[in-house]
């Protein structure tokens, strides 16, 4: 049902396209994706902070396990400002980029203990018995269609160890 739900909103934002030429089907990128969901103020602003932006705009494709505003807030006080500061720009861009896997990959092509490596470098660990989960956090919203790749909605800011 969170798929349909997700999926729903997804289609609407798509139609709202207008004119937008269509790639592979979906007429929006995984950055215009999010910022047409209304829940990722907080990722978008840190995607444009780390200089990001053109690189998730870009070919792909990509998957990206994308947490929600409510997960930033969910952090401790100050820690998404201190983020977004520019000293703290190579910091962030490891956050991020660790929400990030090359390719695009389906919740259909899931599997319980499943070892993801990120763009970052490091390794997602997916768990699928009782919810998917990526390294602990739950994924809430699954296969989001971009025209580059899909996002995954996740209820948490998962850290690179």
């Amino acid at each position: 049902m969170l798929r349909r739900t997700f999926m729903s909103i997804a289609t609407a934002a798509a139609m709202t396209a207008g004119t937008a030429a269509f790639a592979g089907g979906h007429s929006k990128d995984i950055v215009d994706t999010a910022v047409s969901a209304g829940s990722f103020t907080t990722l978008v602003a840190a995607v444009q902070a780390a200089g990001l932006v053109e690189t998730l705009k870009g070919e792909g494709p990509f998957t990206v396990f994308a947490p929600t505003d409510e997960a930033f807030a969910a952090l401790p006080e100050g820690t998404v400002e201190t983020l977004l500061k520019p000293e703290n720009k190579d910091q962030l861009t490891a956050i991020l980029t660790y929400h990030v896997v090359p390719g695009k990959v389906m919740s259909t092509d899931l599997s319980d203990n499943m070892m993801a490596p990120t763009v970052q470098g490091g390794d997602l660990t997916i768990m699928t018995e009782g919810g998917v989960t990526v390294n602990g956090a739950k994924v809430i919203s699954a296969d989001v269609m971009a025209s580059n790749g899909v996002i995954h909605v996740i209820d948490q800011v998962i850290l690179p160890k």
